[in-house]
């Protein structure tokens, strides 16, 4: 029984079928099955134009999935990683920085729920919501008033 590898092209709809990739992701993904140079950059033109690829999806499917629970530094990180435009990531973490501090308590609450008892304690809550990214300002404040939850 033979089987036949699929196309670049089927080998991309593969992949986008079961979430949203960047540009450059399916450039990395693919680049070892490309067999003529140039062939994998006529197939993602094709899809690009076609609306399969947007980096504008890309960006609003791991805010969706990621903002409740990670900081704007991992966020944009991960974004970064992706190869997508610094100014479209830059627009989408501003409305992200204003929630920071809301999302940052959440997570804490659903990890300690308590106000930390000493200086260990504290420095150890610290560590965790410094380690899922949010920004130093946001912990100070959760960590110092957490029982104005």
């Amino acid at each position: 029984m033979s089987f036949v590898q699929p196309s670049l092209k089927g080998r991309a709809l593969r992949l986008l079928s079961g979430r949203e990739y960047s540009r450059a992701e399916l450039e990395r993904k693919l680049e070892s099955h490309e067999e003529e140079p140039g062939t994998l950059a006529r197939v993602l033109d094709e899809l690009q134009a076609k609306g399969f690829i947007s980096e504008q999806r890309v960006i609003e499917s791991v805010l969706h999935r990621r903002a409740a629970r990670l900081g704007t530094a991992r966020i944009k990180h991960e974004l970064q990683s992706k190869g997508l435009d610094s100014q479209a990531v830059t627009a989408a973490l501003a409305d992200l920085q204003a929630s920071e501090y809301e999302r940052a308590l959440a997570v804490w609450c659903k990890k300690f729920g308590t106000p930390p008892a000493d200086a260990q304690s504290a420095a150890k809550q610290m560590r965790f919501l410094a380690a899922r990214g949010f920004g130093s300002d946001a912990i100070r404040r959760v960590i110092k008033a957490p029982a104005s939850t």
